[in-house]
């Protein structure tokens, strides 16, 4: 695959008179805003730094020459895809679209997404520029996943809970294969893994931000117990949850 990017778009995008270096600087200091740009091929070129960490890049090497297939289900990917190809053949925004965004953490949430196209002295355009904030209510998500929307607030809601595929399901008012089938299909990974993953999201934070024993954290966030917890732990973040502590805290 060719990751470099147009000519014009790579030197509009550096070019210090266009001050569009000096107005992307503006998004490091808003932390809940991921903006990104685009080349015509859907190459990244830049992504902010709440964007590098949302996809788990450290640096904008990470990032730069990538496209969405390289961090996302190509359920998902295609789809990103073929909106920006859309907003460049209108040239015309597209704001506020609803998107589920699969981040670093494996972990699906419901974005905000705008997107405008990106001209350099011509009349088509050469690459989009778009934004993403978080979401609250995806009423109106996609179906595919609008179906998927109250198994994963329900998980949110009870993870420190004893949860079942077949009480998820219910919610979905699939049966337990298809539900299986869709979770597989669109985030690539189980129901329960999803529910493993959204409680040891919630004991990271809790190991981040609270001096709670291990053993208390492992209970609150529905683990059997720590030694079951210390497992998971290790197999999904690499390290044990008091090495997490201990690195990750100040």
């Amino acid at each position: 695959m060719d990751r470099t990017s147009p000519p014009d778009l790579e030197s509009w995008f550096s070019d210090p008179t266009t001050g569009t270096a000096q107005l992307i600087q503006l998004f490091e200091y808003l932390p809940r805003a991921y903006l990104f740009i685009k080349n015509a091929e859907g190459h990244f070129l830049h992504g902010n730094r709440s964007f590098l960490l949302l996809h788990g890049c450290q640096t904008q090497n990470d990032l730069v020459g990538k496209t969405d297939f390289d961090f996302h289900p190509p359920a998902l990917a295609s789809q990103y895809i073929e909106e920006d190809q859309g907003v460049m053949a209108a040239g015309k925004p597209l704001p506020d679209q609803v998107w589920l965004v699969m981040g670093y953490d494996h972990m699906p949430r419901w974005y905000l997404s705008s997107k405008i196209p990106l001209f350099a002295q011509c009349d088509h355009a050469i690459g989009i520029a778009g934004i993403m904030r978080p979401y609250d209510h995806a009423g109106t998500a996609p179906s595919d996943y609008h179906r998927l929307t109250p198994v994963m607030e329900y998980v949110l809601e009870h993870y420190g809970q004893a949860l079942t595929v077949i009480q998820l399901a219910e919610r979905a008012h699939l049966s337990v294969s298809q539900l299986q089938r869709e979770f597989r299909r669109l985030f690539g990974m189980s129901p329960g893994d999803y529910v493993v993953r959204v409680r040891l999201l919630m004991s990271r934070r809790q190991l981040e931000e609270t001096h709670r024993s291990v053993g208390d954290i492992a209970l609150d966030c529905g683990f059997y117990d720590q030694s079951h917890f210390n497992r998971a732990f290790r197999k999904h973040v690499g390290m044990t949850p008091l090495s997490y502590r201990k690195r990750f805290t100040h």
